[in-house]
């Protein structure tokens, strides 16, 4: 017997298990009236209500329903009930400006816009068939109480969610994810995390991004109560998790560093910070002096998941194993940096450039309405990530850097990440991120972006930060000049936009013709 996998088997799964559980507990400061507490059942019950709404503006299935939005227990709802129903959900980045907006539903073919209120006036003149405010509009239009709505007949092949890349090069992408695709992550993700009915699980990640990188379809389906948080504070995660016995969260590097901040500075207002928390981090290789603080100074499980949204996202992960436990600290965190072994039914290769490829199930459809592109990253059977790695004796996956990132140095290959990771290990340096720039002799050179740690009586000079890499590493690797700042710039999810840094050094038309890397 083969029963098509679908988004609606966890929601079923949750209401018949766990009816009267928690299962969201909305942010209490949103914008909109808060959902407050809100169980399985009602949950389950609230996904049908906006099916029948839908039905009743004439959406059908297969139809795009947008929605631009901070995290929130509506745009949860949102993701579970179009997908569940047979339409296609669009999360968008919240952190676009109006024409990114505008330019995703018009590409997408939105037939609703559902708009965060403080986002309302911004993307106010944005053209959609229909549109609606989050919170009580929303509510009153869209969930019509005690009306079945239509059966849709799961097809595990169909799109449920058109996810945006983040757009940190051109126009963003669309991209496909079909109901296999998410059942199977979240399932898969799920299981290696560890995720049982004992966790509480807090939203620091935004859930537009990769659909919360589909960890709240495994939640809802295995009875674990999501608290929403609207957005990222070191303290009030903090806070969060001792409010409300929180267990496990994802996030990017970014958020690891605001915890560690407002660990170092916590009154303990609600008694000590509780350990035994469980985190998975990605969106970029976390720094090993970063992994090692969240075991010493928070006594925190880290856990590095590799994947891109192209993958739904998960393709690899790395858990502390019982075979490590005699190391130090420091011994287990550089074993932690690398990104993990594949998932279970993901196929990893790396091809004769050194870019790591992969098959799966995870793998999307394709891109929306860009059958070019979509071509071009799955070819001849293998999805092209665009990183460049290789596997370890361990069969583990490490990357070396972005493609675009390798910073190419008298013909010599030198990663950006290995750079940052010992400039990171400096006490004066809070953030750092490693470019190529322009230069005569050696065609390109190192330099080093950097946001020093405030802390610090005496700032780090550029000298200094020269000379301890040449300490450590070969000289070729090693930056050649420093620039600082106050911040690096950063997608909504954390990804540093290295392209923006990049940019001023290469304006110049004669390195235009010379650097095709540039975006």
């Amino acid at each position: 017997m083969k029963v098509p996998l679908s988004i609606g088997d966890f929601i079923a799964r949750g209401e018949a298990v766990y009816p009267n559980r928690i299962a969201v507990i909305d942010e209490p400061d949103q914008p909109a009236a808060s959902w407050g507490e809100v169980t399985f059942a009602e949950f389950a019950e609230r996904c049908r209500q906006l099916a029948a709404g839908l039905d009743h503006l004439g959406i059908e299935a297969g139809e795009r329903v947008a929605i631009v939005s901070h995290n929130s227990a509506r745009l949860l709802l949102a993701i579970f009930a179009c997908a569940s129903s047979g339409r296609i959900c669009v999360p968008i980045n919240f952190r676009l400006n109006r024409d990114e907006v505008s330019y995703i539903v018009e590409h997408s073919g939105a037939s609703m816009l559902l708009i965060d209120p403080e986002l309302a006036d911004t993307l106010a003149d944005i053209a959609c068939p229909h549109r609606f405010t989050l919170g009580t509009e929303s509510d009153e239009a869209l969930l019509i109480p005690n009306a079945d709505p239509r059966l849709w007949q799961p097809d595990e092949d169909a799109t449920a969610t058109i996810n945006y890349t983040s757009g940190t090069t051109g126009r963003p992408k669309g991209v496909q994810m079909t109901h296999r695709n998410i059942w199977l992550n979240a399932v898969t993700f799920g299981w290696m995390a560890g995720v049982s009915d004992d966790d509480v699980y807090l939203h620091t990640l935004p859930m537009f991004h990769c659909n919360g990188w589909g960890m709240p379809f495994a939640l809802l389906g295995t009875g674990v109560p999501q608290v929403v948080l609207r957005k990222v504070d070191g303290t009030e995660i903090l806070n969060r998790i001792a409010r409300h016995g929180v267990t496990y969260l994802c996030g990017a590097p970014a958020v690891v560093k605001a915890v560690l901040d407002a660990a170092a500075g916590w009154s303990g207002e609600q008694g000590p910070i509780p350990s035994g928390v469980r985190m998975t981090v990605a969106g970029a290789p976390p720094p090993s002096r970063i992994i090692e603080q969240m075991e010493t100074d928070l006594g925190w499980e880290f856990m590095q998941l590799y994947g891109l949204t192209e993958t739904t996202p998960y393709l690899t992960i790395n858990r502390r194993r019982k075979e490590t436990d005699h190391l130090s600290p420091s011994e287990r965190a550089e074993l932690l940096a690398r990104q993990g072994a594949p998932a279970l039914g993901v196929k990893l290769h790396i091809a004769d450039n050194g870019e790591v490829c992969a098959q799966g199930n995870h793998i999307m459809d394709g891109y929306w309405e860009q059958p070019e592109a979509t071509a071009e990253a799955i070819a001849e059977g293998w999805f092209h990530t665009g990183d460049v790695g290789f596997i370890d004796d361990d069969n583990y996956l490490v990357l070396r850097d972005r493609s675009k990132d390798v910073v190419i140095s008298g013909g010599e290959n030198v990663s950006s990440i290995e750079v940052e990771d010992c400039l990171f290990s400096h006490p004066g340096v809070a953030e750092v991120a490693v470019i190529g720039v322009p230069d005569e002799k050696w065609g390109e050179t190192v330099k080093a972006v950097v946001v020093r740690t405030a802390a610090t009586k005496e700032p780090a000079t550029e000298q200094e930060l020269i000379d301890y890499c040449r300490s450590r590493m070969a000289h070729f690797k090693c930056p050649t000049s420093v620039d600082f700042c106050e911040e690096l710039p950063r997608t909504a999810t954390g990804k540093v936009q290295k392209y923006r840094l990049r940019q001023p050094y290469w304006e110049d038309p004669y390195w235009k013709d010379k650097a095709s890397f540039i975006n």
